[in-house]
């Protein structure tokens, strides 16, 4: 599996763990009820990388996953802590497999995740998704 791609397919729940954790997630405990759930995941996969790194790489983790939190929206900030990541697969190869075991379906396949009000998710086409308030409605 290309690293690049691999790390990619982590984003909705690196995104999800940060939204519940917030710059916490590496050292935080477990929200109540959140085992299982995207945030928990993104969370395994953030702090098993932050185990298997060195110093230098715990330094990175953490600076990336504070900016990522502190913009949600900003899409450069993910993208840096993606890079942290692959960074850490570079040094690290046995830690795809240990990230992989924590991805639903061991990593293989399609996940799809709808998060936020008014999403969508899909696993393959299905034709029109119409979102929004009114959809349908006969009253104008």
């Amino acid at each position: 599996m290309a690293k690049a791609e691999f790390v990619q397919g982590m984003t909705p729940f690196l995104r999800e763990s940060l939204g519940a954790y917030g710059d916490g997630v590496l050292s935080g405990e477990a929200a109540a009820g959140a085992s299982g759930t995207a945030a928990e995941v993104g969370r395994g996969l953030l702090r098993a990388t932050y185990r298997r790194v060195d110093e230098r790489g715990r330094e990175g983790l953490e600076e990336a996953v504070q900016e990522a939190a502190a913009e949600p929206g900003n899409e450069d900030a993910v993208g840096a802590l993606r890079q942290e990541i692959r960074r850490a697969l570079r040094k690290h190869p046995e830690l795809e497999g240990e990230l992989a075991a924590l991805l639903p379906g061991g990593g293989g396949g399609t996940t799809v995740i709808a998060s936020g009000a008014r999403s969508v998710a899909a696993g393959g086409n299905i034709g029109i998704a119409i979102t929004g308030d009114g959809h349908g409605s006969s009253k104008r």
